[in-house]
């Protein structure tokens, strides 16, 4: 199942950012038409109708397949790479795909209580992929994980030190 979601968000991306669609204009469209925006779910706004292409229930999944550029898909499916498939063998694949979609539908529902007015897209798999981290931090806390720190020593540390570090600077 993790390879398989990041098979589709790379797809996905492929197709968003190919050069008839990657101009500002049609890219906007895309991250409105299939992102999350909070002031549209909390009916403070409406997207214009040539932009609503789906219930805007089906965005709080949606919205997590888009990314911005390739720094912004890289950083989500190396995450979801390295802790995904742990956390998918803990859980069964099924329910891991439950959760992953869960954890995206969470994200986008965190971020539309913290700026219910906001009319910007959502786009980005982090919310799933946080919940990916925070998964594999409760079942394995302990578990030594490299890092690069200062981005050239390496040193093994615990989970609980780096993820909960990476939680903190989300935060």
């Amino acid at each position: 199942v993790t390879l398989a979601l990041i098979l589709v968000n790379v797809v996905v991306f492929l197709i968003t950012a190919t050069p008839q669609i990657s101009n500002a204009q049609q890219a906007s469209s895309i991250y409105f038409s299939y992102g999350f925006v909070p002031a549209v779910i909390n009916d403070i706004a409406d997207l214009p109708i040539e932009l609503a292409v789906l219930p805007e229930t089906m965005t709080y999944v949606s919205y997590s397949f888009l990314h911005a550029n390739f720094m912004h898909i890289a950083g989500n499916m190396l995450f979801l790479w390295v802790f995904g498939d742990n956390v998918e063998d803990a859980m069964g694949h099924f329910k891991y795909l439950i959760f992953y979609l869960l954890c995206a539908a969470a994200g986008a529902w965190a971020h539309a209580l913290a700026i219910p007015e906001s009319q910007s897209p959502l786009i980005g798999a982090s919310g799933a992929t946080a919940g990916v981290v925070g998964a594999y931090l409760l079942l394995h806390p302990r578990v030594k994980i490299w890092i690069l720190a200062l981005g050239r020593i390496p040193i093994r540390l615990q989970a609980i030190w780096v993820l909960g570090g990476w939680i903190a600077y989300q935060i």
